[in-house]
């Protein structure tokens, strides 16, 4: 969740004065990285997954389910374990850790070191997220059970949803009328960045939902749950003025979305080149991938008619004054700006030849000045957009004490715009000081009810992010086509009911490309160049050589000729004699490693999980959590998700993760 500095953090009249500063700062700090690591070459495979957990409370008395805010007590707890468990182990930094994130009542987890390309620690991910989540369930209270859930149910509805219970009267930072101040993570980064959303923006954030309407569901719908005359912020009327829309599910209140949590991968790659390459080729993916862990249909003590957490997390940061967002004509600021800090990527970065101009069809919106000093230094023209596009953002938070860095040896300034830009990919520079290199970060997954699930699904990306490169696969398509992807991966069982836009020919040169032993753009070798067959690779390689453009020019079809719509499976499984599919380049590009009959079950395994959920033979997480609410006894088929039905299903879903309760239609019966 960004930088947690430690310091003063200033309220946004007085951060404002200093966003040049820090921007002018952030891009200097850039092109320092730039000129000592843009040559680095010859990164091995380096990987990690985080998850993050929200911790719930059970009252089984009262059947009832509610948030624990005993985030900054369990936090310390946990730190202190594992450093007692690191001190006693040969190898401490194998040892988990736990971060703090935006809500009290979450936490984030991540491995302790990262995972390299070995098969061997490709098949340990279940295992270690288990002994995450047994690490923190051991040492939570005896009622209290860490949930591996992309939106808490009843978050936000009236009554007692968090332990302990606070009035949302006195929600300072967001003026919330469902969300009481206490649901923040106290460090002073997160009220401030909810205020300085809420200030620069010149309003409280607006979150609609739409409705599932059910049979016995009120038309119109109009929330009799959202407190119309309450008016103790200027704020409140907004929700009577028209921000709760008609059939809608009203939210008003950053918690409402990064309170969510989620599946994220990075991977270090060999190279910038390397990196910017699986950046672009992930762009497209990020949607399918989305659609297929959908897992959020509930908000708010209702039913939605959407499956996904994306939308309701850009809007509950989005912090565009009415002129950015083109309600007002441009005069107090500098851009019209299409999308929230929170949205899908806007830009490829490749210099890749595939990289067409026209692939790049949206608006986006950069600054000039900063993008002419960025090529003045060398940088490309991709890149530098890429760049000044997110520097048009403001810094959000800025703490007094930070105001003035050394630019050499500090990236924070850079950071502070660049972390506050969540896309679905991320490419992310080296840190300062630091061995880490060039990474990109998969963003677009929601976070699994099991671990079991998480892990195939971070298996699924690992693998399908080796093929990408291993194959040379060409995966473009116009930015406006993944743009409408994500709008169809948020709808309903969209698996099942969407057609998604995807390239039809993913090879650039007409063919399967050969992996090389060793790669053409480093000058360490990563395998050995044998003739004949090529020798089975004993893992995951991270460095490949790129198609060559080929000599004789190529020949371009029309954009639009490029892509058609397929349905999910056709994506995965393949076109008839047309597109082979995702599925068989993952299993091609497995054929080329050397792995044992037991990996290969292990890992069909995982896979099975993934293909199971394309073909529909098992429903994804939104699906199977919207079917048990309504299957309930106690619903009345009005879209409302009551207290005792929260309280059964957050005891289904972990008694499905332990292994005690079987679900045929959501989970394979042998794990």
């Amino acid at each position: 969740m960004g930088l947690l500095s430690l310091g003063t953090p200033l309220a946004w009249d007085d951060a404002k004065q200093y966003a040049d500063h820090v921007r002018a700062h952030g891009v200097t700090q850039f092109l320092n990285i730039w000129d000592r690591l843009k040559d680095r070459c010859g990164d091995e495979l380096l990987w990690g997954d985080e998850i993050e957990y929200m911790v719930v409370s059970f009252d089984d008395e009262g059947k009832n389910a509610r948030l624990s805010l005993r985030q900054t007590e369990i936090l310390a707890k946990l730190n202190a374990i594992t450093d007692d468990i690191a001190s006693d182990r040969s190898d401490p930094a194998s040892v988990p850790t736990f971060h703090p994130e935006y809500g009290r009542f979450m936490l984030e987890s991540t491995p302790g070191s990262p995972y390299t390309g070995s098969l061997t620690d490709l098949l340990s991910v279940e295992s270690d997220m288990r002994y995450r989540r047994r690490l923190a369930r051991k040492y939570l209270k005896d009622n209290e059970i860490p949930f591996t859930l992309t939106s808490f149910p009843r978050l936000g509805v009236p009554g007692i949803f968090t332990e302990p219970h606070y009035d949302p009267a006195n929600a300072v930072s967001s003026r919330s009328l469902f969300l009481p101040e206490e649901i923040t993570n106290p460090h002073a980064r997160f009220p401030t960045l909810t205020a300085n959303i809420r200030r620069r923006r010149g309003s409280k954030v607006v979150i609609n939902l739409p409705l599932f309407i059910d049979r016995n569901t009120p038309r119109p719908f109009v929330d009799p749950t959202i407190p119309w005359q309450r008016d103790i912020y200027p704020e409140d009327p907004e929700a009577k003025r028209g921000a709760a829309l008609i059939d809608h599910i009203y939210m008003d209140a950053m918690g409402f979305g990064m309170g969510c949590s989620c599946l994220q991968i990075t991977f270090q790659s060999c190279n910038v080149s390397e990196a910017r390459r699986l950046y672009d080729a992930l762009v497209p993916i990020a949607p399918l991938m989305l659609a297929l862990t959908a897992a959020s249909p509930l908000w708010r003590g209702y039913i939605a008619d959407v499956d996904c957490r994306w939308d309701v997390i850009s809007a509950s940061v989005d912090d565009r004054t009415e002129e950015e967002r083109g309600l007002k004509p441009l005069k107090e600021n500098r851009f019209r700006i299409p999308k929230s800090r929170y949205g899908s990527v806007s830009l490829y970065i490749s210099e890749h030849w595939t990289n067409r101009p026209e692939y790049n069809d949206i608006y986006a919106p950069y600054d000039q000045a900063i993008f002419g000093r960025l090529c003045d230094h060398g940088i490309d023209d991709q890149l530098a957009k890429h760049i000044s596009h997110l520097f048009i953002r403001d810094p959000i938070v800025i703490f007094s004490e930070t105001i003035e860095q050394d630019d050499a040896t500090s990236n924070d300034h850079f950071e502070n715009i660049q972390s506050t830009n969540w896309q679905t990919i991320r490419f992310k520079p080296p840190p300062v000081n630091s061995p880490i290199g060039w990474r990109v970060e998969f963003r677009s997954m929601e976070v699994q009810m099991t671990d079991f699930e998480n892990a195939a699904f971070s298996v699924f990306v690992v693998l399908l992010s080796r093929a990408i490169l291993s194959f040379n696969l060409n995966l473009y398509m116009p930015i406006s086509k993944v743009d409408e992807n994500m709008v169809r991966a948020q709808k309903r069982d969209a698996v099942r009911s969407q057609k998604f836009f995807f390239r039809k020919d993913v090879f650039p040169l007409g063919g399967w490309s050969s992996a090389s032993s060793s790669c053409s753009s480093c000058s360490s070798p990563v395998g050995e160049t044998t003739d004949g067959p090529p020798k089975k690779e004993k893992k995951l390689r991270n460095c490949y050589p790129s198609a060559p453009r080929p000599q004789n020019g190529y020949l371009h079809v029309p954009v639009e000729d490029e892509y058609e719509e397929m349905t999910m499976e056709e994506i995965m499984f393949g076109k008839c004699n047309s597109f082979p599919g995702l599925f068989s380049l993952v299993y091609e590009y497995l054929d080329s490693l050397d792995i044992s009959d037991d990996e290969r079950e292990r890992l069909d395994g995982y896979l099975d999980l993934v293909k199971r959920r394309t073909n529909g033979s098992l429903k994804t997480a939104a699906t199977w959590i919207r079917d048990f609410v309504r299957t309930h006894p106690t619903y009345k088929f009005d879209s409302v998700v009551n207290q005792e039905i929260n309280y059964d299903l957050m005891v289904a879903v972990d008694q499905i993760e332990r292994g005690v309760r079987q679900a045929p239609d959501f989970m394979p019966l042998k794990l």
